[in-house]
């Protein structure tokens, strides 16, 4: 492997975003495959980092700094990764449903989903049901990813699947869920195609559903 993507690989797992920032930036200098910098420092990268976490060698706290290192090296090579016209995985929908104001979990998914390769559209926080519909409607979406951190709110996930049935656009997408007090059983309770218990997982069962 180029010594530049080792250094951007190393520099994500390290969580040192000024290293992952100068290696990209040399990395493009040299003209190396903005592809290549991607598969093989940004994704590779944050896949070592989430056999860490389910190694139980890294924490949240861990990931999200390695997470927000490899954020700053893909803002720097998207404008490449487009002018390529380049195919990512697929387009992910996601956010925390209403009535939830926790983000973080959400925001770890997005951002390892990101460096997976996947388009997202982040909603952000207290999502409604109509929001999640209208964000379908609007095309292309292959996954829907709901997180909700309170047994008061879980309930709105069964009801933005029965939104998304009601619009007729269920089986378009694949929905996939997660936070602390949703279970598997409660994924094939409301309907969801998937549960995942933390970020690593979710990217894992991201890429299961898409290819499915």
């Amino acid at each position: 492997m180029d010594h530049l993507i080792q250094a951007i690989h190393d520099g994500i797992v390290d969580g040192s975003r000024a290293v992952v920032t100068q290696k990209v930036q040399e990395a493009l200098d040299a003209h190396l495959d903005p592809q290549v910098i991607l598969n093989q420092g940004l994704v590779a990268a944050m896949s070592k980092v989430g056999q860490l976490f389910e190694d139980g060698e890294y924490f949240v706290p861990e990931m999200l700094v390695s997470a927000r290192a490899m954020q700053e090296g893909l803002n720097l090579l998207k404008p490449h990764l487009l002018a390529g016209d380049i195919k990512p995985m697929g387009k992910v929908v996601a956010g925390t449903v209403k009535g939830d104001l926790h983000d973080i979990g959400k925001n770890l998914v997005c951002m390892m989903l990101e460096g997976a390769g996947f388009t997202i559209q982040d909603l952000g926080a207290d999502v409604s049901p109509e929001a999640f519909v209208e964000a379908v409607r609007q095309g292309d979406v292959d996954l829907v990813a709901m997180s909700a951190l309170l047994t008061t709110t879980m309930a709105n996930m069964k009801v933005t699947i029965q939104a998304l049935e009601e619009a007729g656009l269920r089986s378009q997408v694949k929905v996939m869920i997660g936070g602390a007090p949703v279970t598997e059983a409660y994924a094939q309770q409301i309907g969801a195609d998937g549960y995942a218990p933390d970020a690593s997982r979710a990217v894992k069962l991201a890429h299961k559903l898409i290819t499915a």
